[in-house]
């Protein structure tokens, strides 16, 4: 399974193209440069290698077509994701609807974010940090990383 580390700042060219980080290549398993791009959660793109992409749709397939909640969260998630391989150059393009979705122009941050990487539009990810004070940051990880019922450190 692949584990990403990192941040980079990249350029997206006028037909929204980007050359993906060597910092990322090497994190890759050899010669891995098939991908999924799809909308996030956020305002974002999510850029999941083949073998990552792989059990998130097996276990989409699985879910009930008759509930709507299903139907709704498959049309949300699946709807705009997309195959993309690196070019010759070692360069990946990104639909033009993700782009839009995602507000990408040309300058653009590529975040680690465990087995994918996150692709956000560098104003908007640096905004994100100016608006959220250490304190802020310190009780979120308290809140998600401490369990329930342990006691505090």
């Amino acid at each position: 399974m692949v584990r990403f580390l990192g941040e980079y700042e990249v350029t997206l060219d006028a037909k929204g193209r980007f050359l993906l980080p060597s910092g990322f290549k090497k994190q890759l398993p050899e010669a891995e440069l098939r991908f999924v791009v799809n909308r996030g959660f956020e305002k974002c793109l999510t850029l999941y290698p083949a073998k990552s992409w792989e059990p998130i749709h097996a276990k989409i397939s699985e879910l009930n077509d008759f509930d709507p909640k299903v139907r709704a969260f498959r049309r949300q998630f699946l709807g705009g994701a997309t195959e993309v391989e690196a070019d010759g150059a070692g360069r990946l393009l990104l639909p033009p609807t993700l782009r839009d979705f995602a507000g990408l122009s040309k300058n653009v941050i590529l975040v680690a974010a465990v087995d994918k990487i996150e692709i956000w539009d560098a104003d908007t990810y640096k905004k994100i940090f100016e608006e959220f004070s250490p304190e802020a940051f310190s009780n979120l990880a308290k809140e998600v990383m401490v369990k329930p019922d342990a006691p505090n450190e």
